[in-house]
């Protein structure tokens, strides 16, 4: 015999679980489905334990979708001062970072306590380590064959998250269930992920491994600045994280090295005040020491700064302006914070999240076609898409 609730949802991340609690406070009998061995587990581990819990900015040009307009119902009636409201009535210390970005503290912990705090006061029951061995859909709405026995409800909620980071237990369930009932997956891939390097490229680099410095990264009309990461592997930080949601395989991709600097009349200037100076000691001034060496040693004639006509300092800024960086691939999902693509949000309703086609099926989170800048965005789709769904339910 089936356990009845009025609404069931699948998966205990930051979506699901606010859901069920803005479910619970209507009073509805709500069971959240995790089989992980503990909720929230992505919470917990973001912002370097301290969760980057929203953006103070977040707004619809922030979002990566095929349909651009879709997020913008939900984040309009969930903005950050609706959670950041919630924080501050559980008296969790909070700061802003940079850019927007609010950050806990002390521990992810307190957001996720938070949250399992407002789920019990709202009745909401919470399975752990039950995995879903069947989802089934006939009289009676929607039944979960799990490890603890058969759940059935009107409403089922697909709050499963991607593919980013296998290793805490990420799978494409949530994808499986939207074609099992009919609906369109659009190709995922990883976002939010460090670029590789192969051949001579990783070569010219590979020895710098550990040097950071501020960029501006563009790619496809995007541009991002921020720091920049050399790695083992390639190249990371939030500028290159930022815009490898942009970048394909192919795709020209270009860097300005001295992102806030017009490069030629700094270097006039340079070429004045020391004219015996090299270049790569000049550059040094800019530039991570490594990094401006290998420049002059690969790619930039080095020489005393007097020895410059005009002409050749004007093309030595327009390369520090342009870098070309020729990434081969990403790091996959491994290591992404999230998964572009996913369910196609022309099968969902807007202000609902509700399958168009299946009445009570609802897709929120990570799982929608609906992808976050890095910086506390993505935690507030979570938000806004998990609140939208409660109050449909």
């Amino acid at each position: 015999m089936a356990e009845a609730f009025d609404a069931l949802i699948v998966g205990g991340g930051a979506a699901g679980l606010m859901c069920a609690l803005t479910a619970g406070r209507r009073g509805r009998r709500v069971l959240v489905v995790e089989h992980a061995n503990r909720v929230g587990k992505k919470i917990l581990m973001s912002g370097g334990g301290r969760c980057n819990f929203t953006n103070l900015g977040a707004g619809p040009d922030n979002y990566l979708s095929a349909n651009p307009h879709y997020c913008k119902s939900a984040l309009a009636r969930y903005t950050p001062w609706d959670f950041v409201a919630m924080v501050e009535r559980h008296r969790i210390a909070y700061h802003e970072k940079e850019l927007g970005q609010l950050f806990c503290d002390e521990s992810s912990k307190l957001i996720v306590r938070m949250l399992l705090e407002e789920c019990a006061a709202a009745g909401v029951r919470i399975e752990v380590g039950c995995g879903v061995e069947r989802v089934r859909h006939g009289p009676g709405g929607f039944h979960l064959d799990t490890a603890r026995g058969v759940f059935s409800a009107p409403a089922l909620v697909v709050a499963t998250g991607g593919l980013s980071i296998p290793s805490m237990g990420a799978t494409g369930f949530g994808y499986d269930i939207a074609r099992q009932f009919g609906l369109n997956v659009l190709p995922t891939r990883a976002g939010l992920v460090p670029l590789t390097l192969s051949g001579k490229h990783a070569e010219r680099f590979h020895d710098l491994s550990g040097v950071a410095f501020p960029v501006e990264a563009r790619c496809n009309g995007q541009a991002f600045r921020n720091r920049m990461l050399i790695t083992h592997r390639g190249v990371s930080g939030p500028a290159i994280l930022q815009i490898s949601s942009y970048w394909q395989p192919g795709d020209d991709l270009r860097l300005d090295l001295l992102p806030a600097v017009d490069a030629f009349d700094w270097l006039r200037r340079q070429q004045a005040a020391r004219p015996a100076a090299e270049l790569k000691t000049v550059l040094a001034d800019a530039l991570p020491r490594r990094f401006a060496q290998r420049l002059c040693e690969v790619w930039l004639p080095n020489r005393p700064m007097r020895q410059f006509r005009e002409a050749e300092l004007r093309g030595i800024a327009a390369q520090l302006a342009d870098w070309p960086l020729v990434a081969s691939g990403t790091e996959g999902y491994r290591t992404a914070e999230v998964t572009l693509g996913g369910v196609d949000t022309d099968e969902l309703s807007s202000s609902t999240m509700m399958a168009r086609r299946v009445p009570g099926l609802f897709f929120i989170g990570e799982v929608v076609d609906v992808t976050g800048w890095l910086g506390g965005y993505n935690f507030q789709w979570a938000w806004a898409s998990g609140h939208a769904a409660g109050e449909a339910l």
